[in-house]
């Protein structure tokens, strides 16, 4: 690994993002708006892993 803080960074950010879509409606408003619903449901399959990733990518960085 030639940049460890780069991916640090990145892998916090990403936690972060993902977790205040998980947490807030952020991403439900968002998609209301945009026409797109009906998605909503699906969610959870993608954010879940979303934020398992980032949280081990996490670790693995420190």
């Amino acid at each position: 690994m030639k940049k460890p803080k780069t991916l640090l960074r990145v892998s916090v950010i990403g936690t972060i993002v993902v977790a205040l879509c998980c947490v807030t409606p952020i991403l439900v408003i968002l998609l209301g708006t945009l026409g797109f619903a009906a998605l909503t449901g699906y969610l959870d399959y993608v954010l879940f892993p979303a934020l398992t990733f980032f949280i081990g990518l996490t670790f693995y960085a420190l």
